[in-house]
Formats: structure tokens, sequence, C-alpha cells
């Protein structure tokens, strides 16, 4: 029976557990740790530091090239993805795993990702030759040898390569110049399509002198920025990442809450910068809203972008086709209609890292105070939960009209211009197996629960108590 197209988008994109592809890897893990005393220490400093895992952190793999090395390779579920110069890369895009690069060498390799080489060579104190210049695509040096074994930390702006470009000064500058741009990018303006206007404007620039996957990574790093200075948990956690030399290289999606109007312009501008749609993302008739899962590989970011939505609008493509205007508000709308779009005023509702999920939800209520939710999803392979939302100040003239359009209670306007509403989280998030996808009846009931009405009469989400795992 041949599949409705309307119908097509909703069984795309179906993400399967791969255990056998994770024991596969993490034997290689086990077996690099315990010939790499540097990296041993540096994995249990992950945990105990910033409450992750170092399994996480891994940007790629090279082994020894041989015959059996890829004949393993695919039998874990990877294929060959390019090739450069001696060196093949493969990658198993089927789940979330860190790319294999089989080398003429005799040595195992891991890379692990962080925002800086700099960074994490300042932090450890270790002296060693950085391949490829500042702001480049890619960096890479290596931090520590083992038996027959090497530690790399590599920088990607944009890049998925094992090849350090050559130098291009000019390039790196206009580099600079753009993400300064992308950070001082205005977000008040008085209308929201004027907004998108300029940061299309901005975009489009970018693009033109460094291309369109590096113009991405660079605006979703002041994304994590402006954020960050929104959050008072992204603020307690970037810092102990910091001490390790990371930064938020273990970020696994970007959350945005858009409003009917301006949810094809934000899918329109993402698509701008290569994030190509993937699975809707839809939690039942009575949830109320729905989402649409955005990736751009190369860059390495993926977005998931909410909106209200109702069941019959599943069908449509929602994400090209404007949606029609609404007398009532969802939660995503209210959230929109409280504090502005996430893409400009308000920025994004959350971001979503890989952590270990028990190490971080008790270090952050022991070491500081820092409530996390009950999780949301608590599955062997996908574990979620917010850090209790920053509570944001609400505009008296966003109230005004909300209250003159019969959109919230005089009560609700009473406690929002007393308490603000919540406005941002961290999420945490542990994915075992590869597992790819997300939990949509788990998302719909945490959607649910940070509803700022159900806030407004009183009524907390409720919160995992300490060291609740």
């Amino acid at each position: 029976m041949t599949t409705p197209p309307n119908l097509q988008a909703l069984h795309a994109f179906q993400w399967s557990r791969q255990p056998g592809t994770e024991a596969f890897l993490r034997a290689i893990v086990q077996d690099f740790l315990a010939c790499t005393p540097f990296a041993a220490a540096l994995a249990q400093r992950m945990t105990d530091v910033t409450g992750t895992r170092f399994f996480d952190w891994i940007d790629c793999i090279a082994l020894p090239g041989s015959t059996g090395a890829e004949q393993n390779l695919r039998a874990a579920g990877y294929k060959l993805s390019t090739s450069e110069g001696p060196n093949q890369i493969f990658r198993n895009a089927e789940g979330v795993f860190p790319r294999i690069i089989l080398t003429p060498t005799s040595v195992v390799e891991i890379a692990l990702k962080v925002d800086a080489v700099a960074d994490f060579l300042a932090v450890h104190q270790i002296e060693a030759e950085v391949e490829g210049e500042p702001f480049a695509p890619f960096r890479r040096a290596t931090v520590a040898h083992g038996q027959n074994t090497h530690l790399s930390v590599v920088e990607r702006r944009g890049a998925w390569t094992w090849t350090v470009s050559p130098a291009d000064s000019i390039k790196r500058l206009r580099a600079v110049e753009h993400l300064e741009a992308f950070r001082r990018r205005r977000r008040a303006f008085a209308t929201d399509a004027e907004g998108f206007t300029h940061a299309a404007s901005l975009a489009n620039a970018a693009i033109r002198d460094l291309g369109v996957d590096q113009t991405c990574a660079l605006f979703f790093t002041a994304e994590r920025e402006y954020w960050q200075r929104r959050n008072r948990a992204a603020q307690v956690q970037k810092t102990q990442q910091d001490l390790l030399g990371l930064g938020w290289a273990n970020h696994d999606h970007h959350t945005y809450r858009s409003s009917r109007s301006c949810f094809t312009s934000l899918i329109a501008f993402f698509e701008k910068l290569s994030l190509e749609c993937r699975e809707r993302f839809y939690a039942g008739r009575d949830a109320g809203w729905g989402a649409q899962v955005m990736e751009n590989a190369r860059a390495g970011i993926v977005a998931f972008n909410d909106v209200d939505l109702a069941p019959e609008e599943l069908l449509e493509d929602f994400s090209h086709q404007p949606l029609a205007p609404r007398n009532s508000l969802g939660t995503v709308g209210l959230w929109c209609a409280l504090h502005g779009e996430a893409f400009l005023q308000a920025g994004m509702h959350h971001l979503e890292c890989q952590f270990d999920f028990a190490a971080l939800t008790r270090r952050l209520q022991q070491d500081h105070g820092i409530k996390v939710m009950n999780p949301f999803t608590d599955f062997p392979y996908l574990r979620q939960a917010f850090t209790e939302g920053e509570r944001w100040p609400v505009s008296a003239d966003r109230i005004h009209h909300l209250l003159a359009n019969d959109l919230i209670t005089p009560d609700q306007a009473a406690t929002f211009q007393k308490n603000g509403a919540i406005g941002s989280h961290l999420e945490n998030l542990e994915r075992n197996e590869g597992y790819k996808g997300f939990n949509q009846k788990g998302v719909s009931e945490i959607i649910a629960a940070t509803d700022p009405r159900k806030q407004a009469a009183g009524r907390e989400p409720s919160l995992a108590a300490p060291g609740h795992s």
C-alpha cells in the first residue's frame, strides 16, 4: 500500500536503538582509556566536575586501517562517507555516534570536541602544536600519548573534516567580524518581520564570506551565549565545563518557541543556514503543539522548533505553509506572547546537552542549589529533565495586550505582573544505544507542566528531590 504524500513526513526518520554499535564503540573507548592515563583521569574529572561522560565528548575515533577493520565498521552500521587522502571517513547517520576514520598509521586516536582548542590547552597547561589558525573551520591538537594511543582535541566551526585547511588570514578575520555581528544582533523591532529581515541580512553577508556551514556554526554560538546570559543554570554549568576547557561542545539541540505567525519565517531562516527538515513532532490530539526538528550534519547543529498546532494541521506542510490566525493561545504561543519570539527578544527556550543524567542532577542540586524537575523521559536509552525554569519579568504592554484580547484572565495578569513567568531552562539529556529521537509523550507532558497559566494559578511543576536519578 502506498503511503499518501502528506503522511510520508510522519513516517520518515523513525530512529531506532543500536546497542550493538554502542557496544562496539565502548569496547574501543574502554581499551583506549586503559592505555592512556591522562584520558582516564580526564574522564573521571568530567563526571565529578561537569556531570558529563567522556563518551559523549568524542568527536571521532581514528583506527588503523585494514580490511578487517572496515568489515567491523560496516557490521556496526557504519558506511563510507568520504575520503581525505589516505584516510577513509565512516559515519553511522542512523544514531548519535562519532565518526570513525581509518588511517594508514598504527595508532588509535580519540579526538574530543571542545569549543576552543586554546582554552583546553591553557586549562590543562599543555604545550602542544595547534594545527589550524584561530577561527579556522577546523583546528586540532594532540594533548596526550599512551600505549600506541593519542588523545587529541578538535574545534569545529562548521566543517567536518580530518584535514586542516590552508591558512587564510582574510577569511579568519571575516569570521571574527561575522561572529561579532551575530553576537550584537538587534532583536527588538517594531514588527517581528523586521527582525527576521535584519537577521537574514547578517546571515547573507556571512555566507558570502564564509560559506553556509561556518555561518551556521557561528550563528548558533552567538545564540547559546544570548540564552546563557538569561539563565543561571546555564551560567553555572558553563563555568563547570570551562574549568576543564570544554565549553558547550556537548550540545545536543537548540530549542526555539515560535508564534504561529512567525513559524514559516523561522524555518526559512534555518533553511538558509542549511538546516534540513528532519522528523515532524506531534504529541497527540490533546497536546496542542507540534515541532519541526532540523539538522545541519556538517555543522553539527540540531534545532527543535515548537509551535501551537491543531491535529489536522499535522498533515499539512506546516513548516512552509503559513498557519492561519487563531483566537486562543496554547502553551507555546502564550510563552511567545509573554516574552517575545525565541528567535528575537526572548532567546532560546532551552539548550539540551548530553550529560551523565544522574551525576548532573545530583551535582546541580547538591553543589549549586539548582533544582531539577522530575524526568519527563526515563527510559534506559533516553533520559530527559529540565532544570527549574528561569523566571523572567513580563512587560506591562504585553500583559495589557493579552488581557484586552481575553487571552488571559485578570488573576493571571496580576500574577504575571507581580511574579513574571517562566522563561528558559537547561535540559539534562542522556542518550544511550545511539538513540537519535525524542519521546513525544514525555515532551508533551513537560510542555503542559510548564504552561505559565498553571504557574499563575499557583501550580508549580514538580521537582526532583536532591540526588534523584
